[in-house]
C-alpha cells in the first residue's frame, strides 16, 4: 500500500496515455454462449484511438468477439490498474491494410499473417476508461465516458 496522495485527472490521463501507448499485453475478458466466458493475454497494438488485437478465429475469444463484440480489457498490475470497456468489430486479413498488418507485427512481435492457423483481428474501440492505484483513486477513476475522454 502507498500513502501518495491520489492523482488528479489530468495526472491520470497523462499515466493511462503513457500505458496505452507503452505496454504491449493486455488481458482480454470476453463472455458469449459459443465460449464461455474467457480471459487471455493478447497483445496489442495502439493507435491512439483504438486497440487491434488477434487471435485465433476458432479459439473462445474469437467466437466470442465474434458472436458478442463486448468485451473488456486490463493493463497494468493490480496497484495501478486500467481497466477498458469496449467493442470489438472483426478485421479481416484482406482489409487489415500492409502497413498496419506490419505495425501490428513489429509492435507485438508475430505476424498473424504468416501462421497457418487462421486467425482474426479485431479493433476494439474503448467506450469506458477507468484508472486507479488504491483505494483513495476509486473516486474518480473514470477517464473515458461514451468514447470519450473526460475533462
Amino acid at each position: 500500500m502507498t500513502s501518495a496522495p491520489p492523482r488528479g485527472l489530468e495526472e491520470r490521463r497523462r499515466d493511462t496515455r503513457a500505458r496505452l501507448e507503452g505496454d504491449v499485453d493486455l488481458w482480454v475478458g470476453t463472455s458469449g454462449a459459443p465460449g464461455g466466458v474467457h480471459l487471455i493475454p493478447l497483445s496489442y497494438l495502439w493507435d491512439g484511438t483504438a486497440f487491434l488485437v488477434s487471435t485465433p478465429r476458432a479459439s473462445a475469444t474469437g467466437r466470442n468477439l465474434l458472436a458478442d463484440g463486448r468485451v473488456r480489457l486490463s493493463l497494468g498490475p493490480t496497484r495501478d490498474v486500467v481497466i477498458v470497456d469496449g467493442t470489438a468489430e472483426p478485421v479481416d486479413t484482406a482489409d487489415l491494410g500492409r502497413q498496419t498488418g506490419d505495425a501490428f507485427a513489429a509492435r507485438t512481435g508475430f505476424d498473424p499473417r504468416e501462421l497457418d492457423e487462421p486467425y482474426q483481428y479485431f479493433r476494439i474501440r474503448p467506450q469506458r476508461i477507468q484508472a486507479w492505484r488504491e483505494a483513495n483513486e476509486l473516486r474518480g477513476r473514470d477517464l473515458m465516458r461514451d468514447g470519450r475522454w473526460l475533462g
